[in-house]
């Protein structure tokens, strides 16, 4: 038997040379949680455009000014009614209508929003008032306040409370009910208080939606607002706009509309000046 000798294969030497490794690069941060970007001038932008294009329409023809009167003399106007003194008579006696019955609204729907969402017993007995009240048109309830309450302040101030009470309701306890329940189950099994839970988890887990319907519930007070001093008022922004509309004043009319679109953007930032205090926690 002949020996064989078994032949070592030496495997080949390679001939690629080794590459280098490629530089590392960064990974882009994607955990904004879409977080809005601070872009201010886009707004104000926006609405110098717009009344660019009305100035430019009315002056050319394009428009007419039996229609839409031209933005200059709206401006015009406004300067005419702040040098006569008549403009902080107008918005101060709506404004003092406005905080009155938006406040007493506002807050009489929290608390019923609230006992909504904690209590199941209240819920039961107030959920079925509050769907049948909610869709009632709140102008159309105007003549029985007047009945109610007289043609004086009380009757504007429940106008605008009552407006103003449904909406806030409605999103309250629904900012309640959006809770995490994880959350608060948590806090239970840390054996907290029923009043903790509620202080540390519900009223903060709840607040972006208070906010939020804060924010209509506003815009519907300043809606009735208008319709309210267009009743048996004498000062007040609805009672110029109705003046100015009787005697087809189109210019003090947009007057008016200007003020109205001022005041809506000057709650809007309020409520987004106590967003921005109350919900730093959300980073």
């Amino acid at each position: 038997m002949s020996d064989t000798r078994m032949a070592t294969v030496q495997p080949a030497p390679s001939t690629q040379t080794p590459q280098p490794h490629a530089p590392v690069r960064p990974v882009q941060f994607r955990g904004g949680g879409f977080a809005p970007r601070g872009a201010r001038w886009v707004g104000a932008l926006v609405f110098v455009l717009l009344l660019a294009l009305a100035e430019l329409g009315t002056r050319q023809g394009w428009i007419s000014n039996l229609t839409l009167p031209r933005p200059s003399d709206v401006l015009a106007t406004l300067q005419e009614l702040y040098a006569s003194g008549l403009l902080w008579t107008h918005v101060s006696v709506s404004l003092s209508r406005l905080v009155v019955g938006a406040a007493l609204g506002a807050s009489v729907g929290i608390g019923v929003g609230l006992m909504i969402g904690l209590f199941s017993y209240v819920r039961a007995g107030l959920v079925p008032l509050v769907a049948a009240l909610f869709p009632i048109p709140k102008i159309a309830l105007l003549p029985l306040f007047v009945i109610w309450f007289g043609i004086d302040e009380a009757s504007k101030y429940a106008l605008i409370a009552f407006g103003t009470f449904t909406p806030t309701v409605v999103a309250t306890y629904g900012a309640v009910d959006n809770v995490d329940r994880t959350l608060i189950r948590m806090g239970q099994s840390f054996n907290l208080s029923w009043l903790s839970i509620v202080r540390k988890i519900v009223l903060p887990g709840a607040m972006p939606g208070i906010l939020s319907g804060l924010r209509i519930s506003l815009a519907i007070a300043i809606i009735l607002l208008v319709a309210a001093e267009m009743l048996g008022a004498e000062h007040g922004i609805g009672a110029y706009i109705l003046e100015a509309g009787s005697l087809y004043d189109l210019e003090r009319l947009f007057a008016g509309v200007a003020i109205l679109s001022i005041l809506g953007v000057l709650v809007s930032s309020l409520i987004g000046l106590v967003e921005r205090r109350l919900l730093r926690w959300r980073g």
